[in-house]
């Protein structure tokens, strides 16, 4: 099985789930119904499946459209009546080709959002807009205590996990997390390598989960430096409960620039 992106919008990834000994293929949050087609069209391939993270147009502008098309089961939040034929829910199992992928619920970014695991030779995580390289969704439903809780549950993965985030967001986190640790040499080195990435018009997609615990400031809002320098960017006092701590460094990033 392997999972490339196909660019949509102005920073979306739709991926695509493929298997050697199939012609069919998954795509999850597929925004733009047209860049689906035209990939099928242009491999011959049939779409046999979608996965949806949350509710938001661009993650699911394209599914009416595909539905007509293929005809294919759509699994994603229960409320999405209208799209979705599959819902599912924390906890939850759905077999793409041979691999089982496990819902986790992870609320936050909206109330709705959906994650989705696969613990296998490589794990891999489907993580919408909860987790990109370097960053985390902003929290325009939940609160934040509920998305540090998703940022525990994904922590608690295995750490060779491959983490499929749907937006090229990667260079502005990074000068983000620069500002709160300046030093830290893994973020220094990830950065350099994503910008040569983006020079050359390649995706700084799927990340690794051990590289976000060294280089993730939303995995690393227990640390006294970065909170800190989190505190100082809103002129406030540092935190001290892991909740307070995680929210000043989401405030920070909303109000960095």
């Amino acid at each position: 099985m392997t999972i490339f992106p196909l660019p949509a919008f102005n920073d979306n990834y739709i991926w695509i789930i493929q298997d050697k000994d199939s012609s069919g293929i998954w795509a999850v949050d597929p925004g733009n119904a047209d860049v689906v087609l035209n990939f099928c069209h242009e491999y011959q391939k049939t779409l046999t499946g979608i996965l949806i993270t949350h509710h938001h147009k661009d993650h699911t502008g394209g599914v009416a459209e595909l539905k007509q098309h293929s005809n294919c089961p759509v699994y994603g939040p229960e409320h999405l009546t209208e799209l979705v034929t599959h819902p599912v829910d924390d906890g939850d199992r759905i077999l793409v080709f041979s691999k089982v992928f496990t819902v986790i619920a992870t609320p936050g970014h909206t109330l709705d959002h959906l994650c989705y695991f696969s613990e296998q030779e490589t794990p891999i995580l489907l993580s919408g807009d909860t987790l990109f390289k370097g960053g985390c969704g902003r929290i325009m439903e939940g609160t934040h205590e509920q998305m540090l809780a998703a940022m525990i549950k994904i922590s608690g993965l295995p750490n060779d996990t491959l983490i499929y985030g749907t937006h090229e967001y990667t260079l502005a986190n990074y000068r983000f997390a620069l500002s709160l640790e300046p030093n830290n040499k893994d973020l220094i080195e990830s950065n350099i390598t994503c910008q040569k990435l983006r020079t050359e018009e390649k995706p700084t997609l799927p990340t690794k989960l051990s590289i976000e615990k060294k280089t993730n400031p939303f995995l690393r809002s227990h640390i006294e430096a970065l909170k800190i320098q989190a505190a100082q960017q809103l002129n406030e006092i540092p935190a001290e409960n892991p909740i307070a701590a995680f929210s000043q460094v989401r405030r920070a990033k909303d109000s960095f620039s």
